[in-house]
């Protein structure tokens, strides 16, 4: 008798994330729980988190990752700013140098490619969920999620 072989759920999902400075690791991972929801993804297909390196520091952030030991992926303004993204944020440009972080640290986070991207290699990348921004009453801050992979 033949053995029945499950299929894999390798980790290759890569969750791009922008937050507010205090944002705790309640909100962030109450932010991914229903966008993984919402989107019919498995958390166990979480490959790391990625975001800007002026977040490095930021406890949330850092709590979540040690809590779920996901690895967290920095990148600088300027790297974020090469990547060509669906929604681009004004507001993000003025504060932090870069019109995106959640989705273009999700795409570059998936690229395994250091940046900047050709238009092959951006293809090669699929943003699966686009930015989407989360606060709850009971938690400080806000979170703004972005997830994608590599269909290499």
């Amino acid at each position: 008798m033949g053995t029945i072989i499950q299929q894999q759920h390798l980790p290759n999902l890569w969750v791009g994330v922008g937050c507010q400075k205090g944002s705790s690791w309640r909100l962030i991972a109450t932010a991914i729980k229903q966008v993984f929801a919402e989107n019919q993804l498995r958390e166990n297909t979480i490959a790391g988190l990625a975001t800007i390196d002026t977040k490095a520091s930021e406890v949330g952030l850092i709590e979540l990752c040690h809590l779920c030991n996901f690895p967290l992926k920095l990148f600088p303004s300027n790297i974020l700013s090469t990547v060509s993204i669906p929604h681009p944020s004004k507001i993000a440009a003025k504060t932090v140098g870069t019109s995106s972080v959640a989705e273009a640290a999700a795409i570059l986070a998936a690229s395994y490619i250091t940046p900047p991207l050709t238009r092959k290699e951006e293809l090669e990348i699929r943003l699966l969920v686009p930015k989407q921004v989360f606060r709850l009453e009971s938690e400080p801050g806000s979170v703004t999620l972005a997830v994608a992979t590599n269909d290499r």
